[in-house]
């Protein structure tokens, strides 16, 4: 029997009600005849929050931050080693798949040996501000670069992997981006990752100052990435190559694009919502372009000064 083990690392801030909606959310997905193992990891050791959820699923108090989410991830996976999970899927606890994901992920790596990973196309459950509603058509572009690149990072490795690779290869608990990290490295050795057709859904930011330090962080841990530019280039992979270095370089300059933002987004966003007052996401997608551009900025000069980045909590909406 296919044994598949849910990895769902929890910060100290996140709210009780909040994690209580995601460990219903994920017992209530269709795992087939698998044998499964839902796991959460907590930093730290808050007896009302482990009591609560151990009521739904099991947990792990491992009372320190000690690498954010990939030390998280890692003492998970060294706590389900006598589980020996075939597949490890790891959830955000605003992580919400549909019904199959993971039956369907699971059969896309069955039928693809090369492949580390099997995921989805995001799509955002709480567009309740312009915020929000900006982040979610930028995840439209996100969807569709997702089937043309050779470098599928899917944030936050939100989806189901193999076992076998997450526990021999781990995640860098030095990396802020442990995520692409970890895809660079699988990326790089020749595997692939897998888009199925399910949803998954997640939260926005739903303010500015949210969306600015968490994007400074991704920018921070691109620029980590480059110590893999060896490993890279050497792949042979010319389709990797070319969409990894433009997703280091490209993404950086955000600023450039806001002519296509004028010219192209008014009609798009009218096609795709049929809402004239989502024509108020382009006034938010030129702001977030402006701040995407101040966060690069600020992300290198850090990253050159050696400065530390700090994980900022961001605000988190109901359910």
């Amino acid at each position: 029997m296919t044994r598949i083990a849910i990895i769902v690392p929890v910060a100290p801030f996140e709210p009780l009600n909040l994690l209580i909606a995601s460990a219903k959310h994920l017992r209530s997905l269709n795992f087939g005849e698998m044998e499964v193992r839902i796991l959460y990891v907590i930093d730290s050791d808050e007896d009302e929050k482990v009591i609560a959820l151990r009521q739904y699923v099991d947990v792990l108090a491992r009372g320190t931050s000690r690498g954010k989410r990939a030390g998280a991830i890692n003492d998970g996976i060294n706590h389900l080693v006598t589980f020996k999970p075939d597949y490890i899927a790891i959830f955000d606890v605003d992580s919400r798949p549909e019904k199959d994901f993971v039956i369907r992920c699971v059969e896309a790596l069955e039928s693809n040996h090369k492949a580390y990973i099997a995921s989805t196309r995001r799509y955002i459950s709480n567009p309740i501000n312009l915020v929000s509603r900006t982040v979610e058509a930028e995840y439209y572009l996100i969807n569709f670069l997702l089937r043309k690149s050779g470098f599928r990072q899917f944030n936050g490795l939100i989806g189901v992997l193999r076992a076998s690779l997450l526990e021999k290869y781990r995640l860098n608990e030095d990396a802020l981006a442990e995520d692409a990290d970890f895809a660079t490295r699988m990326h790089a050795m020749g595997y692939e990752a897998l888009l199925c057709q399910e949803k998954i859904y997640e939260q926005a930011p739903v303010t500015w100052k949210d969306l600015y330090n968490q994007r400074k962080r991704w920018y921070y841990g691109g620029l980590q990435l480059w110590r893999y530019a060896s490993d890279v280039l050497s792949s042979h992979r010319p389709r990797f190559i070319a969409s990894w270095l433009m997703a280091l370089t490209l993404t950086y300059i955000p600023a450039l694009f806001i002519p296509f933002i004028l010219l192209f987004s008014p009609p798009l966003l009218l096609y795709k919502f049929r809402k004239v007052d989502r024509l108020a996401v382009v006034v938010g997608l030129v702001t977030h372009a402006l701040l995407l551009q101040l966060a690069s900025i600020m992300a290198l000069l850090s990253f050159v000064m050696g400065r530390d980045m700090r994980w900022v909590p961001m605000k988190r909406t109901e359910g």
